[in-house]
């Protein structure tokens, strides 16, 4: 791989997800990147050991970003655009919203969290699809249990809930929980963190590598660098201990 391509690695329920929702993050058009798949990911036996796809886009030197209006070729790329795609009317919403709502609330009863407080939303519209997150919020006192170490409870509470409502829907919806703010604070942390860590490897020119993040994580730090014509970024390592990498460009 070319020292000057920027990468970002997305897990996702499938590739095609997973590539949707790297080509938002990243602005670009599906002709802009290279994929890789690393892990193609399983379905698991009745919902059970499932495994999410995790892929690599790598941006082509000629890349160009996205414009409003992507053509029609651009969106038949996606195949899963209509497996996928949000709920449109009020009506839909609302039972959507109702449908999350009683999820967590049923996971978090029985986790003994009964005092805990969700809120859930609708989320504005990202992507060449215009898809609709949903977002719950989840207050109260003592709720630490939910976050985990380095938000790895968080994340397995996302994904469970994420594949029940899937179930339910029968089509995947984009689903992000939060605790207490919790992600908003580790973004600001990871954010300030890759910048301070850049700003160093630009003037020793040696290379240093950022904490073990999973992949959510990662991606914040991947998209914080993606346009520092000074460094460039890439994942390596294995499950927990994968971290980011923060090179000097030449």
């Amino acid at each position: 791989m070319s020292e000057k391509h920027a990468t970002l690695e997305v897990i996702a329920p499938s590739i095609d997800e997973a590539i949707e929702k790297g080509l938002s993050d990243l602005g670009l058009t599906r002709a802009a990147v290279d994929v890789k798949v690393l892990d193609e990911g399983s379905t698991g036996l009745f919902g059970l050991g499932s495994r999410q796809a995790r892929i690599m886009l790598v941006v082509k030197d000629d890349a160009e970003p996205a414009t409003a209006a992507a053509s029609a070729k651009e969106v038949d790329s996606i195949p899963s655009a209509q497996s996928t795609a949000s709920v449109a009317s009020s009506e839909d919403q609302e039972y959507t919203l109702q449908l999350v709502h009683g999820i967590l609330r049923d996971l978090l009863d029985k986790m003994h969290l009964e005092d805990a407080k969700i809120d859930t939303y609708m989320g504005e519209p990202y992507g060449p699809l215009d898809r609709i997150p949903v977002h719950a919020d989840i207050s109260g006192d003592d709720l630490s249990v939910l976050i985990g170490s380095r938000g790895e409870t968080l994340e397995a509470l996302q994904y469970i809930a994420r594949l029940m409502l899937g179930k339910e829907l029968e089509r995947a919806m984009p689903l992000v929980i939060d605790v207490e703010g919790f992600r908003e604070r580790r973004s600001h942390q990871i954010r300030r963190l890759a910048r301070r860590v850049s700003e160093q490897v630009a003037q020793t020119g040696r290379s240093q590598s950022l904490e073990p993040m999973p992949a959510n994580e990662r991606r914040i730090a991947h998209l914080e660098l993606q346009d520092d014509s000074n460094v460039y970024t890439e994942s390596v390592g294995t499950g927990r201990n994968r971290k980011v990498v923060i090179y000097q460009r030449s």
